[in-house]
């Protein structure tokens, strides 16, 4: 069992009551949060509560002195730009934004109030900040994965995967606009092990099946699912269809092996949200977004799940193995 697992501070909330009040003499703020999840995914309350834990530590606390309202993208584009605009009417102090659909959303829709994004790729590519160490605008906060990662991905699912022959890169381009980077580093590594590599977007959840079920019907093929927000959404049809179909493939989340998947390599996602509350913290006590540098994740996890490996006839090697953070059997 993960350190993690336990934690269950926040149950099946989606807010807190607008009734709160602050004690006599401390002024109530407010926070949003824009999640790329839904709250009902169980990742959702786990990050949500490291986040939560983080404000505690620096003495905030819902009720008392703040008041969070969640509001759930769902890793669609549409439904991002909706909740981006139900948080901002809420006037609220700073946000916290959750991946790269509503980080976008929100970047669309203000300038003015301050924003601390996680599990964002590239920021300065996509323009939402000016440079890592000036940010320059509204917005800063904690990127996600480089897209050299495209090349690492594709190293480890060879190795646990030796007899593949081909590579399909896997993303949804309207909510992963970046993920072309991660599929060009995949692509030269795989031409330097001899594997043809080809990328495959999908742009809705319909498409999802037919994508699947034709790659397991051609041999040889492992799947590379870059980091995507659309993909974190509907994994558990990936993981199910991969399953299937016996498709090697390896993701950008630990959550994604944690439900069956063969394998993920990742930076540690709550680890994000809980170094994203100084930040908030800083902000609240009038610090800007344009003077608080972008940070890089420090913690990542490399999980392997054997019981996964076995139905799909693949044997680990024990190299691998050893460099596992879990091993899931």
């Amino acid at each position: 069992m993960r350190r993690r697992d336990f934690i269950t501070l926040i149950g099946g909330a989606a807010a807190w009551p607008l009734a709160a009040r602050a004690q006599q003499g401390e002024r109530m703020r407010r926070i949003g949060v824009l999640m790329n999840t839904s709250a009902s995914d169980p990742e959702s309350k786990v990050r949500i509560a490291a986040f939560q834990q983080g404000m505690e530590t620096l003495g905030w606390t819902v009720g008392r002195n703040v008041q969070i309202d969640y509001r759930w993208g769902l890793g669609d584009v549409e439904r991002s730009r909706a909740a981006a605009a139900e948080l901002l009417s809420l006037a609220p102090d700073v946000i916290l934004s959750n991946a790269t659909t509503a980080t976008v959303a929100l970047h669309q829709a203000t300038r003015t109030t301050p924003i601390v994004f996680v599990v964002v790729s590239e920021p300065v590519a996509q323009g939402f900040v000016a440079t890592l160490a000036h940010p320059g605008g509204n917005m800063t906060g904690f990127s996600f994965l480089e897209p050299s990662l495209g090349a690492k991905w594709l190293e480890l699912l060879k190795e646990i995967a030796p007899r593949i022959t081909r590579i399909a890169i896997i993303f949804n381009p309207k909510t992963a606009p970046n993920a072309a980077l991660f599929s060009r580093s995949a692509e030269m590594a795989a031409k330097k092990n001899a594997i043809d590599a080809v990328t495959i977007p999908f742009d809705e959840p319909a498409a999802i099946e037919p994508t699947m079920t034709r790659l397991g019907r051609e041999p040889g093929y492992g799947l590379i699912l870059a980091p995507d927000s659309f993909a974190s959404v509907h994994r558990k049809l990936i993981v199910e269809l991969a399953a299937r179909y016996r498709l090697p493939a390896i993701y950008f989340q630990r959550e994604f092996t944690s439900e069956g998947g063969l394998v993920s390599y990742s930076a540690d996602i709550p680890d994000l949200f809980r170094r994203a509350a100084p930040y908030l913290d800083r902000i609240l006590r009038g610090e800007k977004p344009a003077d608080l540098p972008v940070q890089q994740p420090t913690k990542f996890e490399l999980v392997i799940n054997l019981k996964t490996a076995k139905a799909l006839g693949l044997d680990v090697p024990p190299t691998l193995l050893a460099r596992a953070d879990e091993v899931i059997e």
